[in-house]
């Protein structure tokens, strides 16, 4: 079965309670959740992982190289200071879509820059969880086009 890698970074495992007239009251389960349950309908297995350590995130695209066909990445802030995580992109050569639950580019201006945009497939970014599901349908379309699905 296809599976897709849906990597969620720093602060993201404070959802429902961080600023939540930024990001909202759905907490990360509930997303993981949404998303195993929308990636099983579409024929596909999603595998949730979270940290708050850029190694990590950078272990977990290493690893997914022969694993996983595509990755949802919401790369919290590393979004706007990580090459490292957008070369660790490149280096796997797997599709990857970039996530975010507000729209980063209505916020500070620091804000609006995206090395991860720079490698993926494309972004979506102000949709709150939903979000995640249109990267699901992305990266489905995705690849069944390349025929990798």
């Amino acid at each position: 079965m296809t599976s897709i890698l849906v990597l969620n970074g720093p602060n993201l495992n404070l959802l429902g309670t961080r600023q939540p007239e930024i990001y909202g009251s759905v907490t990360l389960a509930m997303v993981e959740q949404a998303c195993a349950a929308h990636a099983k309908r579409l024929g596909l297995d999603a595998t949730c992982l979270q940290s708050n350590h850029e190694g990590a995130l950078i272990d977990a695209i290493h690893a997914a190289k022969g694993q996983h066909q595509g990755i949802i990445l919401n790369a919290g802030a590393y979004t706007h200071t990580s090459i490292a995580l957008m070369d660790a992109l490149i280096s796997v050569e797997i599709p990857s879509v970039e996530v975010h639950l507000s729209n980063i580019h209505a916020r500070e201006p620091f804000r609006h820059a995206s090395y991860i945009a720079k490698v993926a497939l494309g972004q979506i970014c102000g949709f709150g969880p939903q979000g995640y599901l249109l990267a699901l349908d992305a990266l489905a379309a995705h690849l069944k086009e390349a025929g990798a699905a």
